[in-house]
């Protein structure tokens, strides 16, 4: 709370802008995972051909994030992070209108293109903003706007789904284009980059890239250990318990139980990381996942399983807590808009194939999903910690122009 403090009313509000735009941008996102067999059905399709759409939503999601990242570095965070929530929320909302499965996936996919910008220019226009002993703190409550994103997306799912059916849910999607007038009233422009100087083109960014390929290579493989380990935990889950015959007011509650832990340990590590690295803090969470997981996918009472949720999603999401100072530390000063964003989207895209692996495994196994939640996830947390091993960081860095990086 000192840390939250201790920052002035312009920092304060892009502090907040920044969580609300992640958060609203994971809502629109989660909403498909609730809705997947309904969608199946309405297209007489199976659920593995619907669950492309999460597929190719987070394989568009790198040329989005490339796309408005350089955007950003070029014409500042601030116009761009605006264009964006707003494009990506006009594609949610076409998603409820799709007459087909054809067009739904498409909508699926430009919506990718549209969400991926958003995370990487919402990160480094607040960590720009604010005082470094504060980026810890600050780091674990922007990331958990993502398990906000998906409470709210559960809230929506239990107040609207039973009543009014999928394409009123994505309807509901279009409510993100609201923060955008919150932006153009409330929010600076990153005193970072303006002062930098920094107006990179084309041909400069991929020199950037080319200069710094060595720590742009080690936060792929990094960011492909954390959406592995964080899709591999969520994405599938409500279809899990769907298949359990479980009501929708316990997925629901199971999956808000789920998301609670989320915050709480984002925020938790995400602070401590100020204090002992960023690395360690990503390490420990890691560890504490994996004995969490049987509870998690194996148990037969709803009360066993919220308590799984609950503790794994502590661990999982207390390590993505560390994610936005620790890329944003990592970064080239002059392309932090971009290499942040970037390099987390084509970690997504590694990870992309996870609801459909996920999918094939339990249709394998007789439309067993706890065992295809279990292994993909059980192997995404010893992948990550050995990723998080064998890096480094870039704790305390001082961002602006010349600001040196490890290679």
């Amino acid at each position: 709370m000192d840390d939250l403090r201790a920052l002035n009313p312009e920092q304060r509000a892009t502090f907040i802008a920044s969580v609300l735009g992640w958060s609203l941008d994971a809502f629109d996102f989660f909403l498909m995972v609730f809705v997947v067999r309904a969608v199946a059905h309405d297209f007489h399709a199976q659920v593995l051909d619907v669950s492309y759409a999460i597929t190719l939503t987070l394989m568009f999601r790198p040329l989005g994030a490339l796309v408005f990242g350089w955007l950003a570095d070029r014409f500042g965070r601030r116009p761009v992070l605006m264009a964006d929530v707003l494009l990506f929320s006009l594609f949610e909302l076409a998603t409820a209108f799709a007459p087909s499965l054809t067009v739904f996936l498409i909508l699926r996919a430009l919506f990718g293109f549209a969400m991926g910008g958003e995370w990487g220019i919402g990160a480094s226009l607040v960590m720009e903003s604010i005082p470094e002993r504060c980026r810890g703190t600050v780091s674990g409550i922007l990331q958990e706007g993502y398990p906000l994103g998906y409470l709210l997306a559960a809230l929506v799912y239990w107040l609207v789904f039973d009543r009014f059916g999928w394409r009123m849910m994505f309807v509901a999607g279009v409510l993100p284009a609201l923060l955008v007038l919150y932006i153009r009233m409330s929010v600076k422009e990153s005193p970072v980059w303006e002062q930098s100087g920094f107006r990179v083109n084309p041909p400069d960014l991929l020199a950037a890239f080319r200069r710094h390929w060595r720590p742009f290579l080690y936060v792929i493989l990094l960011m492909a250990g954390f959406n592995f380990m964080s899709h591999g935990t969520q994405d599938i889950y409500p279809t899990f318990l769907q298949s359990l015959k479980l009501p929708t007011s316990t997925v629901s509650a199971i999956t808000i139980a789920a998301n609670i832990g989320a915050i709480i340990g984002g925020v938790t590590f995400g602070a401590w990381s100020q204090r002992v690295g960023r690395r360690r803090a990503i390490l420990i969470a890691v560890v504490l996942a994996l004995p969490i997981i049987p509870l998690w996918a194996f148990s037969t009472t709803p009360l066993w399983l919220g308590a799984g949720a609950f503790l794994l999603q502590i661990a999982v999401q207390g390590a993505w807590g560390v994610v936005p100072a620790h890329l944003n530390e990592l970064s080239p000063p002059e392309l932090r808009g971009t290499f942040p964003g970037f390099a987390y989207q084509l970690g997504n895209l590694l990870a992309s194939s996870n609801a459909v692996l996920q999918a094939k495994i339990a249709q394998s196994h007789g439309g067993n999903y706890a065992l295809a939640l279990a292994s993909v996830a059980a192997a995404a947390v010893l992948a990550l910690f050995t990723i998080t091993a064998c890096g480094y960081e870039n704790k305390g860095v001082a961002f602006g122009r010349g600001t040196a990086i490890p290679r």
